[in-house]
C-alpha cells in the first residue's frame, strides 16, 4: 500500500473538501482520463483506475471516514476495514451528465427519442419576389411546392393492405440497442440504431406498393399565399400546416416564404417611409410652383414655394408604406434639386446675362457667407 497515492491528491482537492466539491473533482478528472478519450494509453487507463477508487472511497461517508482516519489501510479488505477494493462494478450514473454526449446516453444521461412516436414534419423554405407597391400594399400569390404528403394508400402506415407493421425482436420497438463492453475498468454500456429495423422500432413485411413503406409520397401542390401590406424585403411569412407530413400522426411542417422586393426606379424604403428625389427647374425654385410628385398612390400636387434652395426635402403626410401591423402609415420625404439647364442658344445666353446683372451678393445669402469666410 505504500505505493498508493493519496486519495485527495489523485481528485485534486484538499481533505475538507465537501461532497459536491469530491464528486465535481471526479467528473473533471475522470473525463480527462477516460478510455475511450484516451485510445491505446495505458498511464491514462491507470490514472483512470485510480481515480475511480479514489471517489469510490471519498464518496461514501462511512469509508472516507475510515480513510481519514486510518488512511489506506483503514479501507483495505485484507486489513478488515470493510472491503473497499475497486471491482470493477462500479456506478456510472453521477457521469450522465458528462459522457451522455459521447456514448448516446450509454450511462443513463442522454435522452432517446421513441421512433414510434409522433413527429412534426420538416418545414419547407422557399423565396417569392414582389415588386415595390405588392410589398406596401399586399397581395395574394400562388407559389407551387413539392413536399411529402401521407400516403392515401397505406394511410401512413407503410404496409399493404391488410398487413401491420411487426415490433422489431432485436430492439423491442425503441430503435435502439445497447452494447456492453468489457474493459479493466469494468462494464461500458454504449447505445446504438438498431441494425435490423434501421432504428425505426418496427419491420415492415410487405409494404404498401405506393409508398414503398415510407408511410409518404412527393406530390406538387400549388398554394395560395397571402402576403401582408407592409412587409419588407427579408421578411418571412408562415403558413401553418403547409410543409412535409409528420410521422406516426404528427403534425405537418410548416411553408417557410422569404419574401425579396424588386427595387423601384423612384422609390426607396426606410421602414414605413418612402424616399425619392424631383428635379425642379431654376426658374421654379426662384419663383415657386405647382410642383406634380408621384406617390405609391399615384401623382399629388404640391405647392413650392418661391427661393426653394437645392437639397430642400418636404414631407408628404401619410403617403408612406402601411404598418405591417395594420396601425397606420408612413410618410413620404421628396429632396428637390435644382437641374441646371443645357445647351442655351444665344439669345437665352445673353438674357441670362442681363439676369445675372441685375443680381447681387445680397441675393445669394451662402455664397456670401462662403466668400465672406475665405477673407479670413
Amino acid at each position: 500500500m505504500a505505493d498508493k497515492r493519496d486519495y485527495y491528491e489523485v481528485l485534486g482537492i484538499s481533505k475538507g473538501a465537501s461532497e459536491d466539491e469530491i464528486k465535481k473533482a471526479y467528473k473533471k478528472m475522470a473525463r480527462k482520463y477516460h478510455p475511450d478519450l484516451n485510445p491505446d494509453n495505458k498511464e491514462a487507463e491507470e490514472k483512470f483506475k485510480e481515480v475511480n477508487e479514489a471517489y469510490e472511497v471519498l464518496s461514501d461517508p462511512n469509508k472516507k471516514a475510515r480513510y481519514d482516519q486510518y488512511g489506506h489501510a483503514g479501507v483495505d479488505p485484507n486489513f478488515g476495514a470493510g472491503g473497499a477494493g475497486f471491482d470493477g462494478s462500479f456506478d456510472f450514473g453521477d457521469l450522465g451528465d458528462i459522457f451522455g454526449n459521447f456514448f448516446g446516453g450509454g450511462f443513463g444521461g442522454g435522452r432517446r427519442t421513441n421512433p414510434n412516436a409522433p413527429q412534426r414534419g420538416e418545414s419547407i423554405r422557399l423565396s417569392l419576389t414582389i415588386s415595390f407597391e405588392e410589398a406596401a400594399f399586399g397581395c395574394e400569390k400562388e407559389v407551387t411546392v413539392e413536399r411529402m404528403e401521407q400516403c392515401g394508400t397505406c394511410g401512413g402506415s407503410g404496409c399493404a393492405a391488410g398487413a401491420t407493421p411487426e415490433v422489431c425482436p432485436d430492439c423491442h420497438g425503441s430503435g435502439q440497442v445497447q452494447v456492453r463492453r468489457q474493459t479493466p475498468m469494468g462494464v461500458f454500456a454504449t447505445s446504438s440504431p438498431c441494425g435490423r429495423c434501421g432504428g425505426k422500432g418496427k419491420i415492415i413485411h410487405q409494404p404498401c406498393p405506393d409508398c414503398r413503406g415510407t408511410g409518404a409520397v412527393r406530390k406538387r401542390k400549388t398554394i395560395k399565399a397571402s402576403v401582408p401590406a407592409g412587409i419588407d424585403n427579408g421578411q418571412t411569412i408562415s403558413i401553418r400546416g403547409q410543409g412535409h407530413a409528420g410521422k406516426n400522426g404528427g403534425p405537418a411542417g410548416d411553408l417557410l416564404i422569404t419574401i425579396t422586393v424588386r427595387p423601384h426606379e423612384l422609390f426607396r424604403r426606410e421602414g414605413t417611409s418612402v424616399l425619392c428625389e424631383a428635379p425642379i427647374t431654376f426658374a421654379q425654385a426662384v419663383l415657386g410652383a405647382e410642383l406634380e410628385i408621384p406617390t405609391i398612390d399615384g401623382k399629388v400636387k404640391y405647392d413650392l414655394p418661391e427661393g426653394t434652395q437645392s437639397g430642400t426635402t418636404f414631407r408628404l403626410k401619410g403617403k408612406g408604406i402601411p404598418s405591417i401591423n395594420g396601425r397606420g402609415r408612413g410618410d413620404q420625404y421628396v429632396t428637390v434639386y435644382i437641374e441646371t439647364p443645357r445647351n442655351l442658344n444665344k439669345e437665352q445666353k445673353e438674357a441670362l446675362k442681363k439676369f445675372a446683372e441685375t443680381m447681387g451678393d445680397n441675393n445669394y445669402e451662402e455664397r456670401r457667407k462662403f466668400f465672406k469666410k475665405s477673407k479670413k
